[in-house]
């Protein structure tokens, strides 16, 4: 079946010729025999099998193919905040393994109740209950669950183009197709509203709109009384969307003045990926449920989870998670872990000063490189929208394909999202030096392929 046939959403597609260029021209026959068994027994789908490569090393911000090259790695799946094989993290989870590796639920242990207690410190305001499972779409889950206990409604707003997993009710949630379409029905009372986004919002530019988007919220809110709860990304991760401070101060407020929970999904961008040990801080609100996930475990265990406000600890009739790991000592060892090594090496701090470094780079790309329709930086990520024409804003998707392998050939490996976007999530501990090599690599690509 021809790519064509499919839509460009989030990541590079695996079944394009360019795909399969670039691995005849690097990749060696053992590793092309790797390849080709891999796809032989997991199921094919988008985004992952047929995969791209066959790692089997990590370190620090790097990953090591089966040939011995090293890329740098600004993708990650957002899980690397401390790096790949980081020792302090390791250690921990050792550690914890010769002490006591697994416990069934009904019981508890020293280290979960240190991690919970940790995270109702860092988190503002009367955030102080936890719940953890293994994944984030498992922690979705939870948090739905939670909000119609809560508040006895059962229907949801989100936006479309968001990402909150890939179970059924974590899709029916989310609003990317790639995941949804021909999936039949999905979760009934899933409501969802145009996102924040700069660009493709039908209202107009949403910078000087006045934040029409959320004048149709309020408009759904005061027709819906059943309404219990609005999901949301604070910053999305994938093509790096950062509404400003009144979206999120107006959106709080409005969930006041209707009985709404707010639940943000923070799972690929809490723990300093924004320059902010969480993604609200940037916005100054409280919300009712912070969803947390994949750079929690350390990039070694998979860890997830909710933190909640003191007053929705209402579930105790009900089992909301009930999950083998829920409490699992190994995986709030690396959780806790994670955290100190993060606290102990001032990597916030680190993320809010590249941000910096990152935002004057990419501003002056902008400047010289007609391709560049739009960048966004956050803390450590950042975008870089390639488009054909900066007024229409076309997508150039193959030139971004065409980018990402020119930098794949030079030792740096990231994501593409919506077809067109760059999109550059490195390691927090990535020094300063590394992200200006990174940053010159994805110039010369951007150069090559569009002819500069």
């Amino acid at each position: 079946m021809e790519w064509k046939a499919f839509l460009r959403t989030e990541g590079d597609i695996n079944l394009t010729s360019e795909r399969k260029l670039w691995q005849e021209t690097h990749l060696s026959e053992e590793t092309m025999e790797v390849l080709e068994e891999d796809s032989q027994y997991f199921i094919h789908q988008s985004m992952s099998t047929p995969c791209l490569n066959v790692v089997t090393d990590a370190d620090g911000i790097y990953l090591i193919d089966m040939d011995g090259r090293k890329y740098m790695d600004f993708h990650g799946n957002s899980v690397h905040q401390v790096g790949y094989k980081n020792r302090y993290v390791i250690d921990a989870v050792k550690n914890q393994l010769d002490e006591l590796p697994f416990l069934p639920r009904r019981f508890t242990n020293p280290v979960a109740i240190q991690l919970a207690k940790k995270l109702a410190e860092l988190a503002p305001g009367d955030l102080n209950k936890v719940l953890f499972t293994p994944g984030g779409t498992s922690a979705i889950g939870m948090a739905l669950k939670l909000a119609r206990k809560a508040t006895g409604k059962f229907k949801t707003i989100s936006t479309w183009d968001s990402f909150h997993g890939a179970s059924l009710d974590a899709i029916s949630v989310g609003g990317e197709g790639v995941f949804r379409n021909s999936m039949g029905p999905l979760l009934p009372g899933t409501e969802h509203m145009m996102p924040y986004n700069s660009y493709r919002c039908f209202m107009g530019d949403c910078d000087g709109c006045g934040l029409k988007c959320l004048d149709y919220l309020a408009y759904m809110l005061e027709r819906e009384s059943d309404v219990g709860a609005i999901i949301m990304e604070p910053v999305r991760s994938t093509d790096i969307q950062i509404p400003p401070k009144a979206y999120f101060k107006r959106l709080r407020e409005l969930c006041d003045r209707y009985g709404v929970l707010l639940i943000l999904d923070e799972i690929p961008t809490a723990f300093g990926r924004t320059g902010k040990m969480f993604v609200h801080e940037h916005y100054d609100i409280v919300p009712d449920i912070v969803v947390i996930g994949k750079g929690f475990g350390g990039g070694v265990f998979p860890m997830a989870g909710i933190i909640v406000r003191e007053g929705l600890d209402v579930a105790q009739d009900i089992s909301l998670g009930h999950y083998t790991h829920e409490k699992s000592s190994v995986g709030c060892a690396a959780a806790l872990a994670t955290i100190e090594y993060i606290e102990q090496n001032g990597l916030v701090e680190h993320a809010s000063q590249m941000e910096k470094v990152i935002e004057a780079r990419l501003q002056d790309m902008k400047s010289r490189y007609m391709p560049i329709g739009d960048v966004r930086v956050i803390g450590m990520m950042a975008a870089i929208e390639l488009v054909t024409d900066r007024k229409t804003k076309d997508k150039a998707s193959d030139e971004a394909e065409k980018v990402m392998y020119r930098c794949m050939e030079r030792g740096l490996s990231f994501k593409v999202s919506s077809g067109n976007v760059l999109t550059l999530v490195p390691p927090l501990i990535a020094t300063e030096e590394q992200l200006v090599l990174a940053l010159d690599i994805v110039e010369e690509a951007i150069q090559h392929v569009c002819g500069f």
